[in-house]
């Protein structure tokens, strides 16, 4: 199968990080960064109000910071949040965040669903985090478009689903675990069986019979997300590639073409900040905005058209949103 634009960009930068994997995941990048001083907080948020507004279009890349900065921080430690969603397991396990028992070596799959059927059920019914309100305050006069590595639909619920690309996978839909199929079905009515079955018997395990299976073949399902498992790279992945691609392509010559990234961490940079970083180096006319809570990284080759600000993406995008008013 040929590959999409975006999809080539990604697979360009992949190879990059394999190379330098220690350098990444000592908190670092091998991309050389400028030695310029960062400008200071409010001409930063100034700079990045005005880039909005000039904006042709807008690529919005957001990744794990956006969602955590809105309260979505239990996957990888014990949060508030976290010991207050999965408190069974919490209580039962003391696990260090929702990442660490999907680690957990469980005695049963029943088990092993019961806290599968929580972690789901929770961002499923979570309510749009105030970030990504802001984030719908900030695009809503502009023409855009959002790329997400996020799983949890925040961005689904806060944006029309053909803006939409999730390359990483939905946490509203169910594959089969052996990949007999490229069929992926939806998972909520399901989800939420599991979980009323949790809280009406205040247990950890849902029984065997409720485990969710293939439609075809009657292996057990899994969800449609990168990272837990075998995960389905079928035609709704491709579908997500395309629709990232084809609004690329479509806007490549614009004179203001505005790349945000909001939350890229140091575990998944190839999927939205080297595309970001190689297309704003390319596009005669591209910007980038960078916002991260833990790091300032403005690449040297871009150091005229772009901009990082180093601090907490809810705030951040307040601070913009009361800029642009």
């Amino acid at each position: 199968m040929t590959q999409s634009l975006y999809e080539q960009l990604v697979m360009q930068t992949q190879m990059n990080y394999s190379q330098y994997y220690g350098v990444y995941a000592s908190g670092k990048t091998p991309v050389k960064l400028t030695e310029r001083q960062p400008l200071p907080y409010d001409q930063q948020i100034k700079a990045f109000a005005e880039k909005v507004k000039e904006a042709d279009h807008i690529i919005v890349g957001g990744a794990s910071g956006l969602s955590a900065a809105g309260g979505g921080d239990f996957y990888y430690a014990a949060t508030p949040s976290y010991q207050q969603a999965f408190k069974r397991f919490y209580e039962k396990y003391h696990f260090t965040g929702a990442f660490a028992g999907m680690r957990h070596r469980w005695s049963s799959r029943g088990e092993f669903w019961g806290y599968l059927a929580t972690f789901l059920h929770t961002t499923l019914h979570a309510p749009i985090r105030e970030p990504y309100k802001d984030l719908q305050a900030i695009l809503r006069d502009k023409d855009y478009f959002i790329l997400t590595t996020n799983q949890d639909t925040q961005a689904i619920k806060a944006f029309p689903e053909e803006k939409v690309a999730q390359i990483q996978g939905d946490h509203r839909f169910f594959q089969c675990s052996q990949q007999c199929t490229d069929d992926v079905w939806d998972a909520n009515e399901k989800i939420d069986e599991m979980y009323d079955y949790l809280e009406e018997h205040d247990t950890t395990t849902i029984p065997d019979v409720m485990i969710p299976r293939c439609p075809h073949c009657g292996a057990e399902a899994f969800p449609w997300v990168r990272g837990y498992g075998n995960f389905l790279e079928g035609s709704r992945y491709q579908e997500q590639y395309q629709k990232i691609s084809d609004d690329l392509e479509h806007h490549l010559h614009d004179q203001h073409l505005l790349f945000l990234e909001l939350g890229v961490g140091r575990m998944t940079p190839m999927f939205i900040q080297e595309p970001f970083w190689a297309l704003t180096n390319n596009l005669p006319g591209a910007y980038d905005v960078m916002v991260n809570r833990d790091y300032q990284f403005l690449p040297q080759q871009i150091e005229d058209k772009g901009v990082a600000i180093k601090g907490d993406i809810a705030k951040v995008l307040k601070d913009v949103r009361q800029q642009l008013n």
